[in-house]
């Protein structure tokens, strides 16, 4: 375990020194955020009070503060997967600069080294996105606050379950590239179409029925909606007592993807937390096996 960590904290100082890596990780929460705020603001506010019945009367905070708290589900959904692409670059420049020959010739095994590229990763980007945590939540305060303490933590464990996905994740698909233009490409990619597939930026509930049941089958899915189930519970809890009818704000709700379906079965949040932990793991199994694989010279 000696050698795991100070791979780990080798790796964490190579992020840390490279100055570039660390500014556009720390920046892309800050982009991201007045991006959606400009621009998917509107968008979320038309299409949550298009939703209502017009004889409803609703109060501009509590507009803003659903407004806001899904645009921090949003942001949060996203950056916790994508930011890790980023922070996984020390495992490709390892390979374009040399330096794995060197650990290839050592006493470091590989299931050694590939552990501490994870354990790195994990850390960075729960660095990365406590930033983006601090940001949504400032945000919300200021829009429209109805978090509690329980919510906070919640979301607090929702970004760890996310940022272990993004990992594992990251790390299967980094694995087979050997250059930092590689990487970027693949980075792109995610980042441009994971908010669409796991509904950041637009709920699953506007795609058509065969997209939401192919959907349905994505883990990031969940971790969406786990996200927008903290977010919005009190939000939901002040509507229930401004007088909404339980059937109008389960409807919300069921717009804004806080209740995913699978085969039929409405998801609850265990179910949510069960789906993400088996992903974790069954990714992180898939990783091992991988990164244990012998390479043909």
């Amino acid at each position: 375990m000696k050698t795991v960590f100070a791979l780990m904290n080798r790796n964490r100082k190579l992020f840390f020194r490279d100055k570039g890596m660390l500014f556009s990780s720390l920046i892309t929460p800050v982009i991201l955020i007045v991006l959606y705020a400009t621009f998917l603001a509107n968008v979320y506010r038309d299409s949550f009070t298009s939703s209502l019945p017009e004889f409803m009367q609703i109060s501009e905070k509590l507009i803003n503060g659903t407004v806001a708290a899904q645009l921090g589900a949003a942001l949060l959904a996203v950056t916790c997967v994508t930011v890790t692409f980023c922070v996984n670059l020390t495992m490709i420049q390892d390979r374009a600069n040399g330096a794995r020959r060197d650990f290839d010739v050592s006493p470091v095994s590989k299931p050694v080294l590939y552990i501490s590229y994870l354990l790195s990763t994990v850390c960075n980007s729960l660095m990365v996105n406590a930033v983006a945590l601090g940001m949504c939540l400032l945000y919300i305060e200021k829009m429209g606050w109805y978090l509690s303490e329980t919510d906070i933590l919640k979301l607090i464990l929702d970004v760890v379950l996310l940022v272990l996905f993004g990992a594992v994740l990251s790390g299967i698909l980094c694995y087979p590239l050997k250059t930092q233009g590689q990487l970027s490409a693949v980075g792109t990619i995610v980042s441009a179409g994971y908010g669409f597939i796991c509904g950041a930026y637009m709920p699953i509930s506007n795609f058509g029925k065969g997209l939401q049941k192919f959907l349905s089958y994505l883990p990031g899915t969940y971790g969406t909606a786990l996200l927008k189930n903290h977010m919005l519970r009190g939000v939901f809890e002040e509507m229930k007592s401004s007088g909404f009818p339980d059937e109008v704000v389960t409807g919300i709700a069921d717009s804004l993807d806080c209740n995913p379906v699978f085969r039929g079965n409405v998801m609850g949040t265990t179910e949510m937390v069960c789906i993400m932990i088996g992903s974790i793991c069954l990714l992180g199994i898939i990783y091992f096996v991988l990164t244990g694989l012998k390479r043909r010279k």
